[in-house]
């Protein structure tokens, strides 16, 4: 390398972080123009390559949007593939924790979903986020017409402290929620909405003594 080189910083690895910033530039340009089918695709990508350079926060935040823009587009399987690659990065992640127990439980995916609310309701009680997490759990309690998920969730109840919450849900558990959705397509369907909720910031928090 040359003195000028060396004194500009135009040396090989000053190359390679332009290339890769071009990359990048181009995914975001092809998720600008995109049809709605393959926003995530190209977002999924960014994520991928940032990971590939040391970018943790910045794959987190292409992962995350590219998950969006699956559940936009109701693609329910890419934004499941894409939400399990970001826990493999940050596990505590408790937002992308809820959407894979909803996108789970779509699926009927019931051994995945308890893992994932198990990983969900520690993370949530590590961020402090026990009522919006209560609230989100108690809704797919009322859907669910699976009594292990329905008994699971009533446990995790008592553990965000929503006992009362808790007992009523330990009821459904045999008999199902009074709006529990026996057919998987409109159970699916319903998670789904649900899904695309979950960060939803007007939304109305569970309260134990309510019930």
């Amino acid at each position: 390398m040359s003195f000028l080189s060396r004194l500009f910083g135009s040396g090989p690895k000053t190359e390679g972080a332009r290339g890769v910033e071009a990359q990048f530039e181009k995914l975001e340009e092809e998720a600008k123009h995109a049809h709605p089918s393959f926003v995530g695709t190209s977002l999924n990508k960014a994520g991928d390559l940032a990971q590939r350079a040391g970018q943790e926060d910045r794959a987190l935040a292409y992962y995350g949007r590219a998950i969006d823009a699956f559940l936009d587009d109701e693609q329910r399987e890419a934004a499941r593939g894409v939400a399990n690659k970001l826990i493999r990065v940050r596990p505590s992640a408790v937002r992308t924790l809820c959407t894979l127990t909803w996108l789970d439980l779509a699926a009927g995916h019931t051994a995945t979903a308890l893992l994932h609310l198990r990983d969900y309701v520690a993370a949530a009680g590590e961020a402090g986020q026990q009522a919006r997490a209560a609230t989100q759990i108690y809704a797919m309690a009322r859907l669910s017409a699976d009594p292990e998920i329905v008994a699971s969730i009533a446990d995790s109840l008592d553990s965000l402290d929503y006992p009362t919450r808790g007992e009523e849900v330990r009821r459904w558990a045999s008999d199902g929620a009074p709006g529990a959705i026996e057919d998987a397509r409109e159970l699916a369907e319903s998670c789904l909405r649900a899904a695309i909720r979950s960060n939803d910031r007007d939304t109305e928090l569970l309260r134990d003594a309510d019930a």
